[in-house]
């Protein structure tokens, strides 16, 4: 499966399969950042603007760009109304359209396990920075079990079900993030890893999300009713108290940032 077919392509889909997870995640990672005011901002892989609109509300920025190769996703960002001062343009994150030292502040938002050359897209990302700016990423633990829907994966998997996977899982390891940050030159490295938790109602309340992923959703329709019951059954268990009362479900990122040298 091509990364195009594993991204979400439109942006109304993905903000109702993942944008609370996407905002919670992006707040966190804010509060951890901390950035000053006033930055030119560049969201690399912005899809349909989740992290974009957090910016525009919560950092005060002095011009904000976003780049991402899906027209539908960027066409949903486009129409949130926080983002109507904001520049948003189909792109690639290997070869970001604008030239170097554009930007105060450049962000991958649970992106950089989609980009064909992870490496690439970080050099890209340092190479827009001017001195002294930022370059910053977050990403869901994929391979340690941090994705929000891990426990449905891996009963999908248990099952022999084969389910998409985004190119590069190993990139959002805190370990690769931080050779992907020092090969591109970047300094004064940090890292953090933190949890998010989203709280269902029932597990109704859950299986009704998951069927509204393009990628997870899809790949549940090619499913028999029986095999439906028997992933169901699977998964009650991985939720106690899911049948009768609201259960929380965590999620754990990787976060890291650079300074371009001056």
């Amino acid at each position: 499966m091509s990364a195009a077919e594993i991204q979400f392509t439109d942006g109304a889909a993905y903000e109702r399969y993942m944008g609370r997870w996407s905002r919670l995640a992006g707040e966190a990672f804010l509060q951890w950042l901390r950035p000053a005011p006033g930055l030119r901002w560049l969201d690399v892989g912005c899809g349909n603007g989740a992290f974009t609109e957090i910016l525009a509300e919560r950092c005060a920025p002095a011009s904000l760009h976003g780049v991402d190769p899906a027209e539908a996703q960027l066409a949903f960002a486009r129409a949130r109304p926080s983002l109507r001062a904001a520049q948003l343009r189909q792109g690639d994150a290997m070869a970001l359209p604008f030239a170097e030292a554009s930007f105060d502040a450049a962000v991958m938002p649970l992106v950089i396990f989609f980009v064909p050359d992870p490496a690439r897209g970080v050099a890209e990302m340092a190479r827009v920075l001017a001195p002294g700016g930022i370059a910053c990423a977050y990403a869901w633990d994929m391979l340690g079990g941090g994705f929000p829907y891990a426990a449905l994966r891996d009963e999908l998997v248990a099952m022999g079900v084969p389910v998409p996977k985004p190119p590069h899982p190993e990139a959002a390891e805190m370990g690769a993030l931080r050779d992907l940050w020092t090969q591109a030159g970047l300094e004064a490295i940090e890292t953090r890893a933190f949890t998010v938790e989203r709280t269902f109602a029932v597990f109704d309340d859950y299986w009704e999300t998951v069927l509204g992923a393009p990628s997870m959703g899809q790949k549940l329709a090619e499913l028999g009713p029986a095999d439906i019951r028997t992933l169901q059954d699977r998964l009650r268990p991985r939720f106690p108290g899911g049948a009768s009362g609201p259960f929380a479900v965590g999620a754990r990122c990787h976060a890291i940032r650079g300074v371009r040298r001056s």
